[in-house]
């Protein structure tokens, strides 16, 4: 049913253009290599670096000062948690009943909201933190996972870190939020796994870096429990995918080991993103895991634990990509191809700008 056009020009992923398909999400991307030669007339200048206080006195998630609620933050020295003073999702909202029309349908929607500072300073992100503190954000997260995980379906654990991904506080912090029900990505996403695992009895995550470890072209950094590659199908120009090299379904199931090796390859990941354009890189990130609550119980031998991170930015400090027109109406796009974009995060220095300038 497909019109095939063949030609004898021989395929090149650098030349000519392409569609990848994304076993995550069964979806396909559409790569434009050919189009990275086009001129560029926007903005390639860097902006001025923001100065951001250590502490502000009027931050609301500085340690100290008074939230939106009145409530006063502790004198934190590590990790912070509390609700969300503005939550998304509450605990006790009502049920909307049953007797819907087929196009009009809802369902209960319940949960809880937390907001997780990293880090007592604002002048601090992950890259610049020393690795057992971000030991403990991870023990946090795994805490997290735990602790409402035990009730909660899914528990979603989520950073936007920069003014261009929506976040208004430069502090470093992470939301976490726990709903009812499986949001529509991860169970996508189990969908998906769960139909490689059935077919090819291996699960796809685990499948996926053992064969990235060994072609290593779109592998950015590895150690020996995990690897950070740009996924074969990425959508945003320099997405990342870090995964355990073990089977390991959920955050809280990780080792001591294998803890200190996630605080090892995100500052390392992190530190190579902040060096690319020499800003500190806006991203959305998140963790996927098994699904928990009633989940737990059933076989989830198909999951892979991984988390995601979607930068937005394309050329320079200034210029994003928009994912808008044939994105929103078609599918998605890209031009910088996958192995362009690990290489060139590969070959940066793994010694922050930041640091190295003092």
């Amino acid at each position: 049913h497909t019109h095939t056009h063949t030609n004898s020009k021989r395929f090149s992923n650098i030349h000519h253009q392409h569609l990848r398909y994304n076993p995550l999400r069964d979806t396909w991307v559409l790569v434009s290599a050919h189009r990275m030669k086009r001129p560029w007339a926007g903005q390639v200048e860097k902006p001025p670096e923001e100065h951001v206080p250590r502490h502000d006195p009027h931050n609301p998630l500085c340690p100290g000062n008074t939230r939106a609620n009145g409530e006063i933050n502790p004198d934190y020295d590590s990790t912070f948690l509390f609700e969300n003073d503005f939550p998304a999702l509450q605990p006790d909202a009502p049920d909307p009943g049953s007797g819907q029309h087929p196009l009009f349908q809802s369902r209960a929607a319940r949960g809880v909201c937390k907001v997780m500072c990293f880090h007592p300073w604002s002048d601090v992100t992950l890259p610049l933190m020393k690795k057992e503190e971000v030991v403990k954000v991870i023990d946090k997260w795994a805490e997290l996972v735990e602790e409402l995980g035990s009730t909660y379906p899914w528990v979603q654990i989520f950073e936007n870190k920069g003014a261009m991904m929506g976040c208004s506080n430069p502090h470093p912090h992470c939301q976490v939020w726990a709903s009812n029900f499986l949001p529509n990505e991860p169970a996508l996403s189990d969908r998906c796994q769960r139909a490689f695992h059935q077919k090819h009895g291996e699960p796809l995550l685990l499948q996926y870096a053992k064969q990235e470890a060994e072609k290593k072209e779109r592998v950015v950094v590895e150690t020996s429990d995990w690897l950070a590659v740009v996924p074969y199908w990425a959508t945003w120009p320099y997405q990342t995918l870090l995964l355990p090299r073990r089977h390991v379904l959920r955050i809280n199931d990780l080792t001591a080991e294998e803890r200190e090796g996630l605080a090892d390859i995100m500052r390392r990941l992190l530190t190579k993103y902040d060096n690319l354009f020499e800003i500190s890189f806006p991203y959305s990130m998140g963790w996927h895991g098994a699904p928990t609550g009633p989940h737990l119980t059933e076989d989830n031998s198909h999951w892979q634990l991984h988390a995601h991170y979607y930068p937005p930015l394309l050329r320079s400090a200034t210029v994003k990509k928009f994912m808008v027109g044939y994105e929103m109406l078609a599918q998605e796009q890209r031009d910088l191809t996958p192995e362009q974009a690990a290489e060139k995060l590969r070959n940066l220095s793994e010694e922050h700008y930041k640091t190295r300038d003092n």
